[in-house]
């Protein structure tokens, strides 16, 4: 990983970007491929699309969404303690004890969410799962009247940003899903614009994915592209009590995950698994026999159908604070998706 891609795919993860509240994180990533693209817009949903090539007959549209789970404030108690409710799907045993930041106007303030110690918990308390109506954030404020003088209803929350290397080229923080995805595209765009291109390719970094894969449904039917991969993270399954079974074999550090399944075009699916064999990029595979909770699901549906392929990252302990994967994984996803896009003549036919 080249260092100025390095330090991006850091600033990605250092910036909020919770559904609906995606305009920083889309600044950082504007700024970036300026100095690539030949055209990048914003559209009216707030979607990214930086494009190489534009004037190609066949467009390829690879789609990340830069979107975060988090959370948005809705009450404040009496005593200065604020009330939220959730964006996206969170656990709320993973928000016990967590450092968060309140993002308003302002500018950025620190909080942590906490509950009744275990010390004072009843027998029947402790026994209960925890719920998300029973937590509470604190920012230190002394009343009601402090903290409305700093935040208001509807400003958005994240957990404390951050990025932590370990062992073995992996890293952990929060957000992995999707900002290493959005990471991916964009650095396949990068990769593959010092090449010869035949088609026009679009790297679209999508917004509100988290809550309704909005903005890829929105961005696709502008691109209208011809062939659609989405690259998003998928539960790495190297660690214990999940199920492999049904879940698959999925390994940190064993390189890109291609889907099989209906959501996928078959056509696409071979082709990369191909593209995969040929650049001798490791790489695994996982189905889903249904259709995906993620951009591919939008993609295979814009219009009047666009031939879909999936593209993901293993990921540890999703929807965390402390989410991992492995930086090998995302370098080797990003040399596959621009190996297979330069290899498009503009002249495949991917019916079904």
């Amino acid at each position: 990983m080249e260092a100025s891609s390095y330090e991006f795919l850091k600033q990605l993860l250092h910036t909020p970007s919770p559904s609906g509240y995606e305009r920083p994180i889309q600044d950082v990533v504007r700024k970036y491929v300026a100095s690539f693209a030949d055209e990048v817009k914003t559209d009216l949903h707030g979607n990214v699309i930086a494009c190489k090539n534009p004037g190609a007959k066949t467009r390829v549209m690879l789609a990340g969404h830069c979107d975060q789970i988090g959370m948005l404030i809705t009450h404040f108690h009496d005593s200065g303690f604020l009330y939220a409710q959730t964006i996206g799907g969170w656990d709320a045993q993973q928000l016990i004890g967590s450092r968060m930041v309140v993002w308003t106007d302002k500018g950025p303030i620190p909080g942590v969410i906490s509950r009744k110690p275990i010390h004072l918990l009843t027998d029947e308390e402790r026994k209960q799962i925890t719920k998300l109506e029973d937590l509470w954030i604190d920012i230190g404020s002394k009343s009601k009247a402090e903290s409305q003088e700093l935040v208001r209803i509807g400003d958005p929350v994240t957990l404390q940003l951050g990025f932590q290397e370990m062992r073995n080229s992996l890293a952990n923080s929060p957000a992995m899903d999707n900002k290493t995805g959005l990471w991916t595209i964009v650095e396949a765009l990068r990769r593959a614009s010092s090449q010869s291109l035949q088609v026009g390719l679009y790297a679209v970094s999508t917004v509100a994915e988290e809550i309704g894969l909005r903005g890829a449904q929105t961005s696709a039917f502008g691109v209208d592209p011809h062939i659609g991969i989405a690259v998003d993270v998928t539960h790495a399954t190297d660690c214990p009590t999940i199920d492999k079974r049904q879940q698959g074999d999925i390994a940190l550090g064993n390189g890109p995950v291609i889907f099989r399944g209906p959501n996928m075009n078959p056509h696409v699916t071979e082709r990369l698994i191909q593209t995969a064999k040929d650049n001798m990029i490791p790489h695994q595979l996982s189905a889903s026999g249904r259709a995906v909770p993620n951009d591919a699901n939008a993609l295979q549906l814009n219009r009047a159908g666009c031939a879909t392929g999936l593209v993901s990252l293993p990921n540890r302990y999703m929807h965390s604070a402390v989410e991992m994967v492995s930086l090998e994984d995302l370098d080797r996803t990003a040399d596959l998706l621009a190996a297979f896009v330069v290899g498009l003549t503009g002249e495949e036919d991917f019916t079904p």
